[in-house]
């Protein structure tokens, strides 16, 4: 008997609310992962655009980051009681909320803030939230990230040992990140760089629209060689794993100096570039690498990729996970992880210094009761098809 878990979060390019329900449940020490549901939320109102006035390198004040810790936490909650009341009822709630700073110096993760106040969550549906599921993981010495790696570790484990070559799990977003399983099971993980970040602000700032839907003025668009180096030279590239990156990096001000200089396609075309080069430069060796992401949407961005890549590509759907959904159900994985007692962080993926339990629990409408924690430990992760209603 497992649990339904509702998984929430907003990613780095702050698109929208996404939430999936999962039934979860532990099969020896393999974890059966169905999935029930998934939805993509719009910010309600003007939410989303205060949250962009308020990341780097805007300024921002104690009065703005209480508000939206609040408005984010009332859209969470909204959008895990619509995910309830279509996909049915859950035994608890993981969220992993709206990051708005990660802050690195020297290589090394020293805080993290992600907002959407949990309580607004557990008053509105009833049961109990794992949130804050990051900044222990950064405690221990880890990154707080790609948590990604958790998953992907158990679920590609089977497809890396089959084929004898690394397994990669990329995810895009706005930063892009990707988890290498290798047949021994080893795992490492790590941000790329820039996934659609880049691409959505050069969209924003010579087009006046939030995306390049469908890469249509990229595809329009030639690369610049000479833009391109200089983008290639950016340090973080060649640091060394694990690492960890986001808009307080790869903001507008990274692009003032190019934009007045280079036509809004070609930027564009170099940008799509630079996101499928850092990619597949990092992606060296594997067998498969598995996608899923806004990203993904993106014609321009899978050609770029493809072309760049010497290892097949495939959609995460092929494999189970819808592509949109992936990382809301890693979010449910997370937070049924912690509640059965079961370190959720991947050490030699974030660097932490060792294997952490993550979050931090708001009780429900209830006393809080966790289950007994889970005495085997957990290797690998089914995917399992949802069984039809009659």
């Amino acid at each position: 008997m497992g649990e339904r878990v509702a998984g929430l979060l907003s990613g780095t390019s702050v698109d929208a609310i996404d939430v999936a329900v999962a039934d979860l449940r532990l099969d020896g020490d393999e974890v059966v992962l169905t999935p029930l549901g998934a939805l993509e939320l719009a910010y309600p109102g003007d939410l989303r655009e205060d949250l962009l006035a308020a990341l780097p390198p805007a300024t921002t004040t104690a009065e703005a980051l209480t508000r939206l810790d609040t408005r984010v936490g009332q859209a969470f909650a909204d959008a895990a009681q619509r995910a309830l009341d279509r996909f049915g009822p859950a035994d608890l709630v993981a969220s992993l909320g709206q990051t708005v700073f990660h802050w690195v110096e020297d290589g090394h993760a020293l805080g993290t803030l992600q907002l959407g106040q949990p309580a607004w969550i557990a008053e509105r549906t009833g049961l109990p939230v794992v949130a804050d599921l990051r900044v222990r993981d950064i405690a221990a010495g880890g990154h707080g990230a790609p948590l990604a790696s958790t998953l992907d570790r158990l679920w590609l484990r089977d497809l890396a040992e089959s084929s004898g070559k690394p397994a990669v799990a990329l995810n895009i977003g706005g930063i892009a990140n990707i988890t290498v399983v290798r047949p021994d099971g080893e795992t490492t993980a790590f941000d790329t760089g820039p996934g659609n970040a880049l691409l959505d602000l050069a969209a924003a700032r010579t087009t006046g629209k939030p995306r390049d839907e469908n890469g249509a003025l990229a595809a329009k668009g030639r690369v610049d060689e000479d833009l391109l180096r200089r983008l290639l030279a950016e340090p973080y590239y060649a640091a060394p794993p694990p690492k960890s990156t986001g808009k307080e990096l790869f903001h507008s001000a990274y692009l003032d100096e190019f934009l007045p200089h280079t036509e809004p396609e070609d930027l564009l075309a170099t940008l799509t570039e630079l996101t499928a080069r850092t990619v597949a430069d990092a992606c060296r060796g594997a067998g498969t690498v598995v996608a899923s992401g806004g990203g993904v949407e993106n014609p321009a961005l899978m050609r770029a990729l493809a072309a760049n890549l010497d290892a097949r590509l495939v959609a995460s759907d092929e494999l189970g996970l819808p592509r949109a959904a992936k990382e809301a159900y890693l979010t449910a994985l997370l937070g049924w992880l912690t509640w059965h007692g079961v370190p959720a962080n991947v050490p030699s993926a974030t660097g932490a210094r060792a294997s952490r339990l993550l979050g931090s629990v708001t009780p429900g409408a209830g006393p809080l009761a966790l289950p007994a924690p889970h005495p085997v430990a957990v290797t690998r992760l089914r995917v399992a098809v949802p069984r039809r209603e009659e």
